[in-house]
């Protein structure tokens, strides 16, 4: 580096000659908002406490521009009254309240010359409150009761006439009814999902003519009974109906309903009636050929069921089953006449030979319990005793196709039960078996002959086929046996049978079983 003249000149007094002088000042321009914000007052030049320097007489400094004057009116407002030039405007009071004394007065809060931050040239200085505060009790005292004021002057402001108070709550009244109509009008026709119901209802009661099912009900069912079969100590029992056929208490049911008591003596059989009551029934006698029984209970003024003549029974007329199914006593159903003669094998549980009868078919819903129910026409005469079901299910339920046993035929039993205890059955003296399909002729063909019966003495022979029994068609073995039943012991029928494809007719004497 080459040095520049004059860069390190010799200060006077350095010996060494080494020393060298101040940089000169570096003075940028200033910027002239800056300054006007930053900068000293007009007219100060040196450092800022020479602005609070007052003079002899109390002046500011010289050359100094303070504040404008303040303006006449605020002066006038904030200036201390006149005469009160050197009075503090705020002084404590003394104990209770009074004015302070010469012993507990204190001097002023703000004073010029005790306060440092005070400004000299302020005009208010603090001092003591200029009302002295007075007691509630002298307020009380000084202050006069004035009127109670009345409703309409609380409500109005005033009084108001009684008149114009009327008016008023009939304004009010007219406003409020013509906004409940409104509201009316709106909820009624303001959407079609909602609305008053106009629901039709029947003045008088139900009609129930004679005939009709309730009033066949009604007369039928103090006539049929439930019957409970159970062995005291026993889980479970035999449960059944029966009807009422006579008012000293003779009662027809199935034979299957009550066979548990007539096996075992230690079984009781109680008869229940519509109107709950509950009594002992006693078996009367049974016949389990035709699947048929009667029992007697000991009640007095009993209803007994009319018997019809089920043999003027056409296919199509209405008839009406009553009974207790599945334990539901007193049930109602109705249907029609299905098929008439209908030849029914049922039974055969448990080893027990099956039964056959002549069966009147119907479409009226028959259940487990309805059996030795009731079934009665149009009139409400019984005219059939139900005893048996065709069913789909291992539960035999209903399928509409139910049997009943013919009442001029259960009857005739009954009455055979009633005075013997016991019915005695006419028989042919063979056993048959239905012809095979394909056959050339349909009936009932004879397997054995029994010597000596009515069968044998006639000169039938097996292998004969019989095809009518007493003018009857006979298709099967089923509807020989019940073409034979249908006759008396002892009387003599006409038996029509074929014969290596010869027909003849020969007339047999029945015999009993």
């Amino acid at each position: 580096m080459t040095e520049q003249p004059n860069a390190n000149p010799q200060q006077p007094g350095d010996p060494a000659g080494d020393r060298l002088a101040p940089r000169p000042l570096a003075r940028p321009a200033v910027d002239p908002a800056q300054a006007a914000t930053f900068g000293r007052p007009r007219g100060v030049d040196g450092a800022f406490d020479k602005l609070y320097q007052t003079g002899t007489n109390g002046q500011t400094a010289p050359g100094l521009n303070l504040a404008p004057p303040t303006p006449e009116s605020l002066a006038e407002a904030f200036r201390r009254p006149p005469g009160a030039e050197g009075v503090v405007l705020e002084r404590p009071y003394g104990t209770n309240g009074s004015e302070p004394s010469a012993n507990d007065a204190e001097g002023p809060l703000w004073t010029t010359t005790s306060d440092p931050w005070r400004d000299p040239g302020s005009g208010a200085v603090l001092a003591g409150p200029a009302v002295q505060q007075e007691t509630e009790e002298a307020t009380d005292a000084k202050r006069p009761q004035g009127a109670l004021l009345s409703l309409p002057e609380v409500l109005f402001g005033r009084r108001v006439q009684t008149k114009a108070l009327a008016i008023l709550a009939a304004v009010a009244l007219l406003i409020g009814a013509a906004g409940g109509l409104i509201g009316w009008w709106f909820a009624d026709t303001g959407t079609e999902l909602t609305g008053e119901a106009s629901i039709s209802e029947a003045d008088a009661a139900k009609e129930r003519p004679a005939g009709s099912i309730a009033d066949i009900a009604h007369r039928v069912a103090p006539a049929v009974v439930s019957l409970e079969v159970f062995k005291p100590g026993a889980d479970a029992g035999q449960q059944g109906s029966g009807v009422v056929i006579d008012t000293q208490g003779y009662v027809l049911t199935n034979e299957h309903v009550i066979s548990a008591a007539t096996a075992d003596s230690a079984t009781k059989i109680t008869a229940v009636f519509f109107d709950g009551r509950r009594v002992e029934a006693k078996v009367v006698g049974a016949d389990p050929k035709t699947d048929l029984a009667v029992v007697k209970v000991n009640v007095e003024n009993l209803t007994a069921l009319q018997v019809g003549k089920s043999a003027d029974l056409a296919v199509g007329d209405s008839v009406i089953a009553v009974g207790s199914p599945l334990a539901l006593q007193n049930s109602v159903t109705a249907g029609i006449v299905s098929a008439l003669n209908r030849p029914v094998t049922a039974g055969g549980d448990g080893g027990s030979a099956p039964v056959i009868y002549e069966a009147i078919q119907t479409d009226a819903a028959i259940n487990h319990g309805n059996s030795g129910g009731a079934l009665v026409d149009a009139t409400g005469a019984l005219v059939g005793i139900n005893s048996a079901i065709r069913s789909s299910s291992a539960e035999g339920g209903s399928i509409g196709i139910g049997f009943a046993i013919p009442s001029d035929y259960a009857v005739k039993i009954a009455k055979t039960l009633i005075r013997d205890g016991k019915v005695v059955h006419p028989d042919i003296g063979i056993n048959a078996s239905s012809t095979v399909a394909g056959s050339s002729t349909m009936g009932a063909q004879v397997r054995n002959v029994a010597p000596g019966g009515p069968a044998a003495a006639a000169g039938i022979k097996e292998g004969d086929v019989i095809t009518e029994v007493g003018g009857r068609l006979v298709r099967d073995s089923a509807e020989l046996l019940v073409a034979v039943r249908a006759r008396d012991v002892g009387e003599v029928v006409p038996v029509r049978l074929v014969r290596d494809g010869s027909s003849l007719v020969v007339d047999v004497k029945l015999a009993s079983d």
